[in-house]
């Protein structure tokens, strides 16, 4: 059977995955420690892409958490974890899923077990992060990007 030239073959690879940034803050210890652990979390997700060469680009997750007690920040932690992949014959339609949704989603382990490490290091009870839905995210980036056109990131 003759291959059509026009078709060409979906490609994936992961090039490189790496923490590109992060930071862990304590801002109220010791005395954090001496009160009731009672935390309030706040979490937030934000991804970047950016063209490297022609089907190579890195893809950046953003992990934000701050965790306060009773008003007073105990901890806010930060992770940039980024992946560079390469990715050839996917549809214009194709790739948006590929970097909102499917690089997002090889990267958030990364990010988790760096989170993780760093709040237990920090001194405090160990944070285990939720799997996340990014094809439902992606998804709302979407509709979002529908009703208010010119934002770039998904947050």
């Amino acid at each position: 059977m003759a291959e059509d030239n026009n078709t060409l073959e979906k490609q994936f690879s992961i090039q490189k995955i790496y923490t590109k940034d992060l930071s862990f803050e304590t801002p109220n210890t010791p005395a954090v420690f001496t009160a009731k652990w009672e935390p309030a979390v706040d979490f937030n997700l934000a991804t970047n892409v950016s063209t490297l060469e022609q089907n190579l680009f890195e893809v950046t997750l953003k992990v934000t958490i701050t965790v306060k007690c009773a008003d007073v920040t105990a901890y806010l932690v930060e992770v940039n974890q980024a992946g560079i992949f390469a990715l050839g014959g996917f549809s214009d339609q194709e790739m948006g899923p590929m970097m909102g949704s499917f690089c997002p989603n090889i990267l958030f382990p990364y990010a988790r077990e760096a989170i993780s490490d760093l709040v237990t290091r920090g001194g405090f009870p160990q944070l285990l992060l939720a799997p996340v839905n990014f094809d439902a995210l992606y998804a709302q980036h979407l509709q979002q990007l529908q009703q208010a056109p010119g934002t770039g990131t998904i947050n």
